[in-house]
């Protein structure tokens, strides 16, 4: 394209004379790769104004320096030089050219309608021959489609031949191995029937047998051979004797496999023995693989079973008695001697490890050498418990008897119960480090329960046994010291000494402690020999119940000796006080019931904090062991309830003796402390004594001492009650006593200094209702007091006291004198 364009040029400036005349040639390679219409219209123009391009560029420079001059342009005045050129340029055509310019366009223009026809043309043959051609490819692809179809269905067909001819093959493959396999038997089946006939002869000749049957080197072919050929006869003879036979020929055949079978299991026996005393041998040697090669041959003999037996039975722990007796000497020291748990418990560790460590060696020769280790270690380690650990727990564990127990200094019951405790965690132990080291298919917990199945039949009799008799070997320790103490004192008087044989009868917090820790070890025992949790609760139910008895028996028994106390104190009491005489004896009689007083108090005290150690054990270790069982802690509960009941009614009972001790004695100190003049001074002008009686003084000090101890051992609602109790029945003792005497105004204001002496006393019970029985009091003592024209007014806010005012009113001096009870008749007829 360029070089016609070149061409174009050149031809244009060789006749410059007149250009539109000449044909503009455009050729279609103009408009082909990168058109670009601005190149092809310079192309066609650019040699037709060369002098406009020469002019434009001079213009372009002339402007360029007129800006750098100091002339005006754009119409201003200029150089004259540029001027005439300049008039020179307006007189000439602007464009010379123009007339080319245009005569070029328009045969361009046509040029290019040519062209377009001419493309136009081209098109629409191209488009009629891609027409045809389309045509001819749709009919090609037609064809094709139809021969790719039948492609398709000749592969299909051929797959289905090929498949068709696999299956064939694979079933001529499966005839051929089948028959191949049919002749391998049929050529066995001549073979055994050989082999047959041979053990067939006659009975017990085993001498003319193939060379198989006697040569060492083939002893397990000819294993395998005997062991098929034996039950093939014995499979005969099964079927010859379960049908009818028809014919002779079945009974003579079946006595001929008889007489094979008779020679077989002789041939059988003597090559297992022949086996087995290869066996030892190479067993002795250590010969490892000599020893598996029997046993592999001897695997085909019921299983190996007999190789297995044998091997185990020819352990030396099974076969030397100095094994056995050196296990007894080991566990349960020398003969003679008294085992203890702590050295047996010792002596099981180091045997059971021991076995352990010898069952680990024997296992890896076990592993090297049978086809079925698992089955010999199954067979080694239940003849380990059976024998040898039987053999120990035997003379380890003899069960007494309930009826003839043991005695307690030869260990009693305990010793046997912790004698079976310690062997069975122990063998226990001994079982798990066994399943460890590996014992096949053995259930070697369940062996090992089995052992001591005939310990743990009524094992829970057995505990409550146990703990009856440490109860009463400590009741008879308790009661010798108690003698001892006794009879120590010598001379004592009986009431002297019988106080203090009681103080040392006492209950003790460490005796039921200890009642406690018995129990606390059988339930522990109980823990470990029951596995399930019906059977646990059941038996821990059954031994918290002999705790209940036994503390329940001690402490009521300790309340009733403490009882004693009081009743002989009583006793005393009732000889010796004689009216209001005051001597030794009653004196002595009040200090021992003084005593048994504070001795009672510390039996309660004792008591209670005993039931509280109970409970909290059974908070504590009981109760979440009873919980799998329904009802059972409510069961236990109430028996608790019950069992202490016996001890709450000797209690009760105490402290009511208790009360009338104290009551006693405060009627002893005011018969023999009380004077008639304490309550009439004589009015000789002296100030009145406002200092409490002597008897006051004496009973509160006394009370003070003595029920020191009631409120140290009483609390919460026993305390109370007691303390009412008692304060009720001061204030009727009082007013009794007061009924007595004859009060003059001076008298009353000392009988109200006793009253408030009292009152402040009774305060520290903190009963409310005996405060307010002695403030009343305080307000009756007001009759001895004032005028015999003031009575009325003093019971106008408390009328329901008159009655009681009104014995106090009749015990006034002047009560006749002042004819009083004429006055209280119109007062209280006119106020009812």
């Amino acid at each position: 394209m360029k070089e016609s364009r070149d061409g174009i040029r050149s031809s244009r400036h060789s006749k410059s004379s007149s250009v539109s005349s000449l044909p503009l040639i455009l050729d279609i390679d103009d408009f082909k790769g990168e058109f670009s219409f601005d190149a092809l219209f310079g192309n066609l123009v650019n040699d037709l104004l060369p002098s406009f391009q020469e002019e434009e560029t001079d213009i372009s420079e002339g402007h360029s320096n007129i800006g750098g001059n100091d002339g005006l342009s754009n119409g201003h005045m200029r150089a004259p030089s540029d001027a005439a050129k300049f008039a020179q340029g307006l007189s000439d055509p602007l464009f010379p050219e123009v007339d080319k310019i245009l005569s070029l366009f328009k045969d361009s223009c046509k040029e290019l309608v040519d062209l377009q026809k001419q493309i136009d043309g081209r098109l629409n043959n191209l488009k009629k021959e891609v027409s045809v051609q389309d045509s001819k490819h749709r009919k090609t692809l037609a064809e094709l489609e139809k021969g790719v179809d039948g492609l398709f269905g000749s592969f299909a067909r051929l797959d289905s031949r090929i498949s068709s001819v696999g299956q064939t093959a694979a079933k001529i493959g499966d005839h051929l191995q089948s028959a191949d396999a049919q002749r391998d038997t049929a050529s066995q089946t001549i073979e055994l029937i050989k082999y047959l006939m041979e053990f067939n002869s006659s009975p017990g000749d085993l001498m003319e047998l193939s060379p198989l049957f006697s040569d060492d080197s083939r002893v397990a072919e000819a294993a395998k051979i005997a062991q098929k050929l034996r039950a093939f006869a014995e499979e005969d003879i099964g079927r010859q004797g379960i049908a009818v036979p028809s014919v002779m020929g079945n009974a003579t055949a079946s006595r001929g496999l008889e007489v094979a079978v008779a020679n077989l299991q002789d041939y059988c026996n003597e090559l297992e023995n022949r086996l087995l005393a290869r066996f030892d041998a190479a067993s002795q040697r250590r010969e490892l693989s000599t020893m598996a090669e029997c046993a592999k041959i001897l695997s085909q003999f019921n299983r190996g079973t007999s190789a297995m037996q044998h091997y185990v039975a020819t352990r030396p722990m099974f076969i030397d008695v100095e094994v056995m007796n050196a296990d007894t000497r080991l566990v349960l020291g020398d003969e003679g001697s008294q085992a203890s748990p702590s050295n047996v418990a010792r002596g099981l560790s180091s045997l059971y490890k021991e076995i352990t460590d010898t069952v680990r060696k024997e296992a890896a020769t076990i592993m090297a050498v049978f086809p079925s280790p698992n089955e010999v270690m199954s067979i080694l380690v239940q003849r380990v418990l059976e024998q040898r650990v039987t053999a120990l727990l035997d003379k380890l564990l003899v069960k007494p008897s309930l009826v003839n127990v043991p005695p307690i200094e030869e260990g009693g019951l305990l010793l046997y119960l912790r004698m079976l405790a310690v062997a069975y965690e122990k063998t226990q132990e001994l079982a798990r480090d066994l399943r460890a080291v590996g014992c096949g298919d053995l259930d070697v917990e369940g062996l090992t329960e089995c052992l001591f199945s005939s310990h743990k039949d009524g094992y829970p009799e057995h505990e409550q046994g146990s703990l009856r008799q440490l109860y009463q070997a400590k009741m008879a320790e308790l009661r010798a010291e108690s003698q001892q103490i006794s009879e120590s004192s010598g001379t004592i008087g009986r009431s002297k000494g019988a106080a203090v044989a009681s103080s040392h009868q006492q209950i003790s917090v460490t005796v039921v402690t200890e009642f406690v820790r018995w129990n606390e070890e059988a339930i522990t025992r109980c823990t470990l020999f029951s596995s399930q949790p019906a059977t646990l609760a059941a038996n821990v139910k059954a031994v918290f119940t002999s705790l209940l008895d036994q503390v329940s028996q001690y402490i009521t028994e300790g309340l009733e000796r403490a009882r004693d106390s009081l009743t002989e104190a009583a006793a005393l009491r009732e000889r010796f006080v004689l009216g209001t005489s005051v001597s030794r004896r009653a004196e002595a009689a009040a200090a021992a019931g003084e005593s048994s007083f504070r001795s009672f108090m510390v039996a309660v005290q004792r008591c209670g904090s005993s039931v509280a150690i109970v409970q909290q054990y059974f908070s504590n270790s009981i109760s979440r062991l009873l919980l799998p069982v329904d009802g059972a802690h409510a069961a236990s509960c109430e028996e608790m309830a019950t069992a202490m009941s016996s001890a709450e009614s000797a209690a009760y009972k105490g402290l009511q003796q208790c009360i009338e001790t104290v009551m006693a004695e405060v009627e002893r100190l005011l018969s023999a402390e009380q004077k008639a003049t304490d309550y009439r001074s004589p009015e000789d002008g002296f100030a009145p004594d406002h200092r409490p009686t002597n008897a006051c003084t004496r009973v509160v000090a006394y009370l003070s001492r003595v029920l020191e101890s009631a409120f140290t051992a009483l609390e919460g609602l026993n305390k109370q009650a007691f303390l009412t109790e008692l304060g009720n029945r001061l204030h009727k003792g009082l007013l009794n006593h007061w009924q007595k005497f004859t009060f003059n105004p001076s008298g009353g204001l000392r009988l109200k200094r006793d009253i408030t002496e009292y009152g402040e006393f009774v305060r520290s019970f903190n009963a409310p209702s005996v405060d307010e029985k002695f403030e009343l009091l305080g307000i009756m003592a007001n009759v001895f007091i004032v005028a015999p024209e003031s009575l009325s007014t003093l019971f106008e806010g408390t009328p329901s006291i008159r009655k009681d005012a009104q014995r106090f009113i009749e015990l006034r001096e002047d009560y006749k004198s002042a004819k009083i009870a004429a006055r209280l008749s119109s007062l209280w007829t006119s106020s009812s």
